[in-house]
């Protein structure tokens, strides 16, 4: 299980690391000054070595596969299910209706 979650932890690292390179992008496109351009695409260069850095792991670890979709695909499919199991769990007791106050456990 560590490994699942260290393998997602991962995977959300590189989603938003991607996010951000994207957005760096966009906000070099909207800049005019010269000196912020600069100064965000210097950002977006160290956001592109953070990917590859995250990239780089996960690929040493097993949790990604870029290049071989045969590989990749397993993955994927034990997350999606993954997801769909937790999604199942009976977390919450069925009557949370306490007038106005948060439920409790039961005793």
């Amino acid at each position: 299980m560590p490994n699942l979650a260290d393998s997602a932890f991962a995977m959300d690292f590189l989603l938003a690391v991607k996010t951000g390179i994207r957005n760096y992008g966009f906000a070099i496109t909207e800049t005019a000054n010269p000196e912020l351009r600069r100064a965000l695409h210097k950002q977006m260069e160290a956001a592109i070595d953070l990917h590859t850095e995250i990239s780089d792991l996960m690929v040493k670890k097993g949790w990604l596969h870029p290049h071989n979709l045969k590989e990749q695909f397993p993955i994927d499919l034990k997350s999606a299910e993954t997801a769909v199991q937790i999604a199942q769990l009976n977390l919450f007791p069925n009557d949370t209706d306490r007038l106005g106050m948060f439920a409790t456990p039961n005793k």
